[in-house]
């Protein structure tokens, strides 16, 4: 069975980068019939809120991304002792006591000297006493100790990859403080969740490398992983600063259409143009990680908007009727409503002011040279009810009574009824106007 996750810290609201690992992982177990976990990455006490956690559902939820259940890390801290334990005892995992300030300096001869800035490994090298002196003037943190060899596996974006592990430090699993880093935590919980497949970004290389290491240390299957490329501007710039203004609460504030989204992420940097879906179950069938390159990743926010419009543009009344109700709108008028509201809105956001023009109507625009003309028209203006045929019918009553034609008829009576020298197709916004 097809087990996938997505491992979100709850340090920070969810942005475009994220979407796209949380995406990626939950069409793979859709697309299979699987599971799709939710794991809240909260084992640092400090910078982990329950407001983060409550965002991150929410967006999920906004974008249909549900989950089949939640697994929170820090409710797992006696698991990951245990496992630390078990490292200790097969001699994988080590005391070492430097200081961030000593590893800094360190790295920098390294690399004055022409070396990989790759931790020496000084601390296997301290005897009994030296450890207890210096456990009684600092805490020591614990690295796991990698076999030299190569780390070989077939990715499912990058191909093959093989990494020599004399290339990479060892990497430390528990800090000085006792705090528990991801590497250990995410080995386990991938084990005892019967994780299957991982997908997440290619910053994340390394740490896969060690990963499969730790993994066949703890006795475990290795999963299978994809990394997909990092997000990059429109113009090849870092998005990295940007990120935390493309939140997608962001997003969803400005009125971007959920599947407009994921259509979206759920193609970029793929071989297949991208497609806007009108449901999930068209995004799961189109979608293939095997038709995604290593190449960074460009993404300009704007082309949401677009996407947005193109998707509000041609959707069907049930996806509206919602918000349409909410505005007011009598049952019997909300079709026609969305039939003439749809192609002129670029968010939903926008229906709102149409419905006040319907509702309450506006304060006629006319021009000193068309008063005596409008007076005229609005005065052969049939009552209400109007169908989609009065609007012709009148400008074509009009136009025979005053000798206008063309612009000159239908701007000045559009600009009268609405205020507006464009907008809706008259013949569909006329029968709606409720004041005239």
């Amino acid at each position: 069975m097809t087990v996938t996750r997505f491992a979100p810290s709850p340090t920070g609201y969810l942005h475009v980068g994220n979407l796209r690992t949380a995406l990626f992982n939950w069409l793979i177990a859709r697309k299979a019939g699987g599971t799709f976990i939710l794991r809240i990455d909260d084992t640092d006490p400090e910078r982990s809120k329950p407001e983060y956690v409550d965002q991150i559902k929410r967006d999920l939820e906004w974008l249909g991304l549900e989950w089949d259940r939640v697994e929170m890390q820090s409710a797992r801290l006696d698991r990951y002792a245990v496992a630390a334990e078990e490292l200790r005892g097969k001699g994988r995992l080590y005391e070492c006591f430097e200081t961030p300030a000593e590893l800094d300096l360190r790295r920098k001869k390294q690399l004055n000297m022409g070396r990989p800035p790759v931790y020496d490994r000084a601390a296997l090298a301290l005897s009994e006493a030296e450890k207890d002196a210096l456990r009684a003037e600092r805490a020591a943190h614990w690295r796991f100790r990698l076999d030299h060899e190569r780390i070989e596996w077939q990715d499912g974006i990058l191909g093959p990859v093989s990494i020599d592990a004399a290339s990479v430090s060892d990497p430390v699993l528990i800090r000085g403080d006792g705090q528990v880093l991801y590497t250990l935590a995410s080995v386990c919980d991938d084990m005892d969740f019967g994780i299957t497949d991982v997908v997440r970004g290619s910053d994340h290389v390394t740490n896969t490398a060690t990963q499969i290491q730790i993994i066949a240390a703890l006795g475990g299957a290795p999963v299978r992983f994809a990394h997909h490329s990092l997000l990059t501007g429109p113009q090849g710039e870092a998005l990295s600063k940007r990120l935390g203004t493309l939140a997608l609460k962001d997003l969803r504030e400005q009125g971007v259409e959920p599947m407009a989204l994921l259509s979206h992420m759920a193609r970029l940097g793929s071989a297949d143009p991208v497609e806007l879906r009108q449901d999930m179950a068209d995004l799961v069938a189109g979608f293939d990680i095997s038709r995604f390159g290593a190449a960074p990743t460009k993404f300009d926010v704007s082309d949401l908007a677009g996407l947005s419009a193109k998707l509000l543009h041609g959707m069907e009344f049930d996806k509206v009727a919602a918000d349409i109700a909410a505005l007011g709108v009598p049952e019997n008028l909300a079709r026609d409503f969305w039939d003439m509201a749809r192609e002129n809105i670029e968010t939903r956001a926008g229906m709102a002011p149409l419905w006040a023009l319907c509702r309450d109507g506006v304060e006629p625009v006319v021009a000193p040279e068309d008063a005596e003309f409008v007076a005229q028209a609005m005065a052969m203006l049939p009552p209400a009810p109007r169908d989609a045929t009065t609007w012709k019918a009148w400008t074509t009553a009009v136009k025979e009574a005053t000798g206008r034609k063309g612009k000159g008829l239908f701007q000045p009576l559009r600009k009268a009824l609405t205020g507006m020298d464009h907008g809706p197709d008259m013949s569909k916004l006329l029968p709606l106007l409720q004041a005239v």
